[in-house]
């Protein structure tokens, strides 16, 4: 499916369709944003992976190898594709008692995981599956979201304080926080407020400011001068420089295994494809654009199979980091290859800095990650606006906090198929009725009115399908024996219907033979060239006639009119 209001390029090259062609009057600003990316993202992804359970230096490997790959073979030519908190939530979540965390058997599974989400976006692409993020609504994409704030934001309380991380789940970890808060350090505390008030304050300065990173430079030049960890802090300890080793992640493979991580593959799926293909959209929009939803889904598997291959765990495209590249002046894939090469420097360079980093620093960080994903705006907006969708959203964020990530969004998946349903399996049908002066209106089923005496024109407002099809029958029914003065004709109208099911079919049939017993003729108004074939495949066409069929309203009045004359 391609999303564009005009070709904004021509030739499409099968690789580099969100780098070519090249502006180069805009590449110095592509330079400056890639740079001005590195500089957020190199502490937030390295807090995502408190978020994981993954050490460190497998946060700066998510924008190395997957971003790259994503550069070549993905279609946006804005998405920013790396760690994100949704995807690291689900994976901790869904690793939980199948390996320790930051262990080298945990990195494989994380890397095992990536794999598998690299193969389910393989297949999605074959099969052409790419308009399957429309499925997930708005509402259940807050409420999950949201989930994920709190538990993510909760979750890093503990480390903020110097405590060592106790319990699972939120409530787990809250009870385990307040039963050692005792055993506060308070270096820890005060170096995480620090941060705190400095990302904030800068935040409030001007958004282009990279206070994440003044932070971390700032809370490593402390550490180092003072000792912090000789002081009881915590701090990351040596990390691992040079490039990571691409092979497959070194488990025991098993189909036992793999059966136990589909799931949770399955999961990150959902989320990478509905967040990614919302941010996708809206940017190609915004620079009127084409994109191909499809095509995307390749460069998001063949980066997250980089990443499985390559030691680090899933990713994904970031809207956050595809808005701050945005407002920086990057418009292709040059500004993450950019910030490729920035990380490449710090990962041959700038490791041994790092190891200084207190703990407590990432964990405030993330902590504000954990709060800009709340979006107590986006549900308030839903609850004033529509009632019911914010119950959808509220129990869908209770399950993420209380549950798990992983159930929160398979729930997302089933409420927001079960609002499809609801929407189709009761439609809001009318009856068209004429007008005082001219023209025609619609008019509540309940009435029931007619259109002109004996005649009554019933406007079908969704696809005919199994669900609705006794709702049509009743309804039809009622109206014909309701009817007064009595019927001669019905009319369907189906400028609404785009498709008839077989069962929707087998009621037509049966609502033809029931009218026809009471004398009353079943006729259509403009139906579309692709149902009239559907309708002629299934034999309804047979058993009203081929002059049963109207192209417009008013062929329909005069063919009436002609009936009653003869």
């Amino acid at each position: 499916m391609t999303t564009a209001k005009t070709e904004a390029r021509g030739f499409r090259f099968p690789i580099f369709q969100g780098l070519l062609p090249i502006n180069g009057s805009q590449v110095p600003a592509e330079i400056i944003a890639g740079i001005t990316l590195a500089a957020l993202a190199i502490p937030e992804v390295m807090g995502y992976t408190k978020i994981s359970g993954t050490p460190v230096i497998t946060g700066l490997y998510t924008i190395l190898i997957p971003m790259a790959l994503y550069a070549i073979f993905g279609s946006s030519r804005h998405l920013v594709v790396g760690a994100d908190s949704a995807t690291a939530a689900i994976l901790a979540a869904g690793l939980v008692g199948l390996a320790s965390v930051r262990s080298d058997e945990y990195v494989a599974l994380a890397g095992v995981l990536a794999i598998l989400v690299a193969v389910f976006l393989f297949l999605a692409r074959i099969a052409r599956l790419g308009f399957l993020a429309d499925f997930l609504s708005s509402t259940v994409l807050v409420g999950f979201l949201t989930g994920v704030g709190i538990q993510v934001a909760f979750g890093q309380v503990g480390g903020m304080l110097g405590l060592e991380v106790h319990g699972h789940g939120t409530l787990g970890k809250i009870l385990a926080d307040l039963q050692h808060i005792g055993e506060t350090n308070f270096y820890a505390l005060a170096i995480a407020v620090a941060v705190l008030a400095l990302i904030v304050g800068l935040k409030r300065v001007s958004p282009k400011i990279p206070g994440a990173l003044i932070a971390v430079i700032g809370a490593l030049v402390v550490s180092w001068a003072l000792d912090l960890q000789s002081r009881g802090v915590h701090v990351l300890g040596a990390i691992p420089s040079g490039l990571p080793t691409i092979a497959l992640p070194q488990i025991a493979w098993s189909w036992e295994l793999i059966q136990r991580l589909i799931p949770i593959a399955f999961a990150m799926f959902v989320v990478i494809l509905a967040q990614s293909a919302a941010t996708s959209r809206a940017f190609a929009s915004r620079y009127n654009e084409r994109f191909s939803e499809n095509t995307d889904l390749v460069g998001l598997g063949v980066a997250n199979l980089g990443a499985g291959l390559s030691g680090t765990f899933v990713v994904a495209g970031s809207p956050t980091k595809t808005q701050m590249v945005d407002g920086a002046g990057g418009r292709t894939q040059l500004t993450h290859l950019t910030t490729v090469l920035v990380v490449l420097l710090v990962l041959l360079f700038l490791t041994g800095p790092l190891s200084y980093m207190p703990e407590a620093v990432l964990a405030a960080i993330v902590f504000l990650i954990g709060l800009d994903l709340i979006d107590l705006e986006g549900m308030k907006t839903i609850y004033m606006q529509a009632r019911s969708e914010f119950w959808v959203a509220l129990i869908t964020a209770a399950v993420v906090v209380l549950v798990g990530v992983e159930q929160g969004i398979i729930l997302a998946m089933v409420l927001s198929l079960l609002d499809h349903v609801r929407r189709g399996y009761r439609p809001k049908n009318s009856l068209i009725v004429a007008r005082e002066a001219d023209g025609w209106r619609s008019a509540p089923v309940s009435s029931p009115a007619q259109f002109e005496p004996g005649l009554m024109a019933y406007r079908f407002s969704h696809s005919m399908y199994y669900a609705n099809a006794e709702q049509l029958s009743e309804q039809v029914t009622e109206l014909v024996n309701s009817a007064d003065p009595k019927l001669e004709w019905f009319c369907i109208d189906a400028v609404a219907i785009d498709d008839v099911d077989y069962s929707a079919a087998a009621k037509l049939r049966s609502i033809h033979g029931i009218l026809k017993e009471k004398g009353v003729r079943l006729v259509f108004a403009m139906v579309s060239e692709d149902v009239k074939a559907q309708l002629d495949r299934f034999g309804v066409t047979d058993l009203v006639g081929e002059d049963a069929f109207y192209a417009t309203g008013d062929e329909l009045l005069n063919a009436y009119d002609q009936r009653k004359q003869r």
